[in-house]
């Protein structure tokens, strides 16, 4: 071999028709991985088996057939591009490495690869989200989930599971996709009790349980592992169906990569998982606004309650008149005072670490009413958020009575379980009683009742003029202009309309839901 090719920047092996190395450059042996001489020996073995062994092929005849290709050497872990030239007796063998090209290539294809799944999978779960808004039952919401994400190419299958109301299990309301044997492990592995899945710590806990390879994960029961092997599942995402402190269910959704799940996908079904727990409090909330029967539960609140402890401190009766949660994780509630000195209770608040502020809204002889600013958890706030309404809350002389309405289908031992445990409060009754449900046409009806001629026609005009709107189509001025009546009348007839249609949502709600 001449100089020229010993110096050469590409490797260069002289082989004979035989396949016998006869000499080699200093870059080729640095690319095969050569540190003794070569020369005598055989092609295969001076240069490592590549995976389709193309380079061998090229010597097997009478003659050297000429080629050029690229194959993958595992030995080497490398990519080389070799060219065979066919000489007088025998053909020189130039050898390049083009690894990082061919990496960066199929990094280029990797990624074009994820956009791709990445846009397939936004668009499922946009139609999924879009399906849970309209959903009016729990079976609709689990069935929409499953066949949104079992029945595409993404994913193997998809099950949901929701926790039986009796016992703190999962019970499965919903499975679509390619099954096999491995949801079926699944199914047992959640019936049998000893053994725990991803599914029902993500429901111990409220977060998501990612899963890969499932093949090899101690945390998946060995029956489930063995089945998605033979199935060629790989992975699996077990999705908690939250909303605020109320686990729901679970999203179980199995896939036959070992690296399916990236950090977006499992951001982006956090977000299914928390939109499908609110869809499933709004049904249940829908479902105690028309069910005709709810159960009503009642707890014996002890001192340890903040109004209780309030109440025996002023040594008054105090009624929970209403409550708003605050974004704050502060409750806002609004407290009647009977036989009581509402001015002090500021004085006695201060005191109490708990609450945040308090403010007098009606101060009379007889008491008033004080609106008061709470912070952390309370058996208000509890109820509410495992999806009960609190209907009635009274609190006297260091006791207190916390009465709330669930839908039929509402998970009572959940929320006595929850309140007793956390709380100084101990359960004592639970009844189902029948209530009437006031359609829309009554409750226009009473709305009639409700208001004054007057009263309707200024709440008309005011509408129609585009008065509540933003920006307002017509002022006071001239809303009162066109009714012949002062500005001051108008408003006066507008505040006391609004406070009868407010008097009588408000009033309907705590009806129909228990809401105060």
């Amino acid at each position: 071999m001449d100089d020229r090719l010993q110096r050469a920047p590409i490797g260069v092996l002289d082989v004979s028709a035989d396949g016998t190395v006869s000499d080699i450059n200093e870059t080729g042996r640095t690319l095969i991985g050569v540190t003794t001489d070569p020369t005598g020996a055989t092609l295969d073995d001076v240069v490592p088996r590549s995976v389709d062994d193309t380079l061998l092929t090229a010597f097997e005849g009478a003659s050297v057939t000429e080629a050029e290709f690229e194959e993958y050497y595992p030995d080497l872990d490398r990519w080389l591009a070799v060219s065979v030239v066919g000489v007088d007796g025998g053909g020189i063998v130039y050898l390049r490495d083009v690894t990082a090209r061919r990496r960066e290539k199929r990094s280029l294809e990797q990624l074009r690869q994820e956009r791709k799944r990445t846009g397939l999978i936004d668009d499922v779960l946009s139609d999924i989200l879009a399906a849970l808004v309209d959903a009016t039952s729990r079976e609709e919401i689990a069935e929409t989930i499953c066949r949104g994400l079992g029945e595409t190419e993404l994913y193997e299958f998809a099950w949901v599971g929701e926790r039986d109301m009796g016992r703190d299990e999962l019970v499965v309301r919903a499975v679509a996709g390619e099954t096999g044997e491995t949801f079926e492990a699944v199914r047992d592995a959640v019936d049998d009790g000893t053994v725990t899945t991803p599914e029902e710590r993500a429901v111990e806990n409220g977060r998501l349980r990612d899963v890969q390879p499932l093949t090899a994960s101690v945390s998946v029961p060995e029956s489930v592992r063995t089945a998605g092997f033979a199935d060629g599942v790989q992975s699996a995402l077990a999705i908690p169906l939250v909303y605020g402190p109320n686990v729901h269910g679970v999203v179980g959704v199995y896939a036959d990569g070992t690296e399916t799940f990236s950090d977006r996908e499992r951001a982006s079904f956090e977000t299914l998982g928390e939109v499908a727990g609110f869809a499933i409090t709004a049904v249940r909330n829908r479902n105690l606004l028309l069910s005709d029967r709810v159960a009503e539960i009642t707890f014996e609140l002890g001192e340890g309650s903040v109004l209780t402890g309030l109440s025996r401190s002023l040594d008054a009766t105090l009624q929970l008149e209403g409550m708003v949660p605050q974004d704050d994780d502060t409750l806002l509630c609004f407290v009647s005072v009977e036989d009581g000195d509402v001015e002090r209770i500021e004085h006695e608040a201060a005191d109490v670490e708990v609450i945040a502020k308090t403010r007098i809204i009606d101060d009379s002889e007889s008491g008033g009413t004080v609106g008061i600013t709470v912070r952390g958890g309370t058996p208000l706030l509890a109820v509410a958020a495992l999806g009960g309404t609190v209907r009635r809350a009274t609190f006297e002389g260091g006791t207190g009575r916390l009465v709330a309405d669930l839908p039929p289908d509402g998970d009572v031992r959940r929320i006595v379980e929850t309140v007793s445990h956390e709380y100084d409060a101990e359960f004592v009754a639970k009844e189902e009683r029948e209530r009437s449900v006031t359609t829309a046409r009554e409750f226009r009806d009473e709305l009639d009742d409700r208001l004054t001629e007057r009263q309707q026609t200024v709440l008309r005009t005011a509408y129609l003029a585009d008065y509540f709107e933003s920006p307002r189509g017509s002022t006071a001025e001239e809303v009162a202009t066109s009714l012949d009546i002062t500005g001051s009348t108008l408003l006066h007839h507008l505040r006391a309309s609004q406070r009868k249609l407010l008097d009588a949502y408000l009033a309907e709600r705590t009806q129909a839901s228990g809401e105060l």
